[in-house]
């Protein structure tokens, strides 16, 4: 799968041209697997933004999620919101992530 262009921290460049396959060989190539957990992470960010039109800080996420934060760094192993969005094709989170 041709993957679109993205910027030197692996984001797409264009938000319009995400996919769910699109999403799943992004993380592919980053040697990162993603699992149905991890993936329902994802819908639930992309959801979360179609709904609020912004990417939503970890603790916002984690209780729009009715998951303690700490599950989510866990499942992870890093800080959530970065991988969430950049396999969900979102904008590049700030602040607290």
């Amino acid at each position: 799968m041709q993957i679109p262009d993205r910027d030197g921290d692996g984001y797409l460049t264009d938000m319009s041209s995400w996919s769910e396959d699109i999403g799943r060989a992004m993380a592919a190539e980053d040697g990162l697997e993603l699992d149905d957990v991890r993936w329902g992470h994802i819908l639930k960010a992309r959801e979360y933004f179609d709904t609020f039109g912004v990417v939503p800080p970890i603790r916002k996420f984690a209780s729009y999620l009715g998951e303690d934060k700490k599950v989510l760094f866990e499942i992870w192993m890093t800080g959530p919101m970065k991988p969430i969005t950049k396999y969900g094709g979102l904008p590049k989170p700030t602040g607290c992530v």
